[in-house]
């Protein structure tokens, strides 16, 4: 396969799969958006997607649709759809497999390479993930709020050719990517982010830099992180203080790249009424903890926490 000029297209165009379809897009590859909100693939059938905040405002033309039967390639599938839709949607774009398609997992949490290998075939499943932060205002507009760099690799470490080559084209297409050798670990890095500042961003409407500038709050945002790094280590990553912090910094910083003025996606969940990922991602921690014997009260209570937020609106229990 020549990695050139791939066939892309992104399951799941909330706003970090407009984001990296909309650079990809703008740089000069195919995209297509699949997504089964109509309003904003309407949206951007009609007007085409646009984009503001880091980078300049500016439209994007870019293929949409909400039906996968009108796919027909796609030699990389990279998926941004909640993680509970993951079986579901990698059902309905099983048909565009081609033995050379790469399918990659941007999304946040644990399990997502392993749902996404039992429909699709793990031979097919890169692991993938980024610190870039982006919001839907409105359907067919994404804002970007930070511009860094993203990272690919193969789930069983190391490097390869594909890895390596689908970086290349993603940087050449305006989004910076990395192939990591790594890549397990510097998922577990994302996750202590993550589960560190995304249910307490949603419990407070807060931004990530304005939460630890919280005293009180930062101590307890820093308490969940670190019984995340605890479930890793016990998983068997081990991760010094440096790399616990490597991209939760950039997560919470202002300027040069940083995404601290955004939200994290629950508390746009919460506040729109839908359904969270507090299961793949604060729940999958606490439940790797309790099989292997570490303890996340803290995590354990910002579970409850959403749980009741949800209640409110989803016939879920509290």
């Amino acid at each position: 396969m020549n990695w050139e000029q791939p066939k892309v297209v992104i399951v799941g165009a909330g706003s970090m799969g407009s984001l990296f379809g909309g650079l990809l897009a703008a740089g000069g590859l195919g995209v297509t958006l699949f997504d089964i909100w109509q309003e904003h693939v309407d949206a951007i059938r009609k007007n085409g997607l646009r984009m503001v905040g880091v980078g300049g405002d500016r439209t994007i033309p870019i293929d949409a649709t909400n039906d996968p039967t009108s796919l027909k390639q796609a030699d990389i599938l990279v998926f941004q759809c909640k993680a509970y839709a993951n079986e579901q949607a990698a059902s309905s774009v099983k048909h565009l497999l081609a033995p050379h398609t790469v399918v990659i997992s941007f999304q946040n949490g644990l399990g997502n390479e392993e749902r996404l290998g039992a429909v699709l075939g793990m031979q097919h499943v890169i692991g993938g993930l980024t610190a870039q932060g982006a919001q839907i205002e409105v359907p067919g507009v994404v804002r970007n709020f930070g511009d860094l760099i993203s990272y690919i690799g193969e789930l069983g470490g190391g490097t390869s050719d594909r890895c390596t080559a689908i970086a290349k084209t993603f940087t050449q297409h305006g989004l910076p990517t990395t192939a990591s050798a790594s890549i397990k670990k510097e998922k577990w890095q994302k996750l202590l982010g993550n589960a560190a500042l995304g249910a307490f961003s949603a419990a407070t409407n807060m931004t990530s830099a304005d939460m630890v500038a919280v005293p009180a709050l930062r101590a307890i945002v820093l308490r969940a992180l670190e019984e995340t790094a605890a479930v890793a280590a016990a998983s068997g990553v081990i991760l010094d203080e440096n790399e616990k912090l490597a991209i939760f910094d950039k997560l919470t910083s202002v300027g040069q790249g940083g995404t601290g003025n955004s939200r994290s996606s629950m508390a746009v969940d919460i506040e729109r009424n839908r359904r969270t990922e507090i299961d793949t991602i604060h729940g999958a921690v606490v439940n790797r903890g309790r099989e292997l014997g570490v303890p996340t009260p803290t995590l354990e209570t910002m579970v409850a926490v959403i749980k009741a937020l949800e209640s409110k609106y989803l016939a879920l229990p509290a």
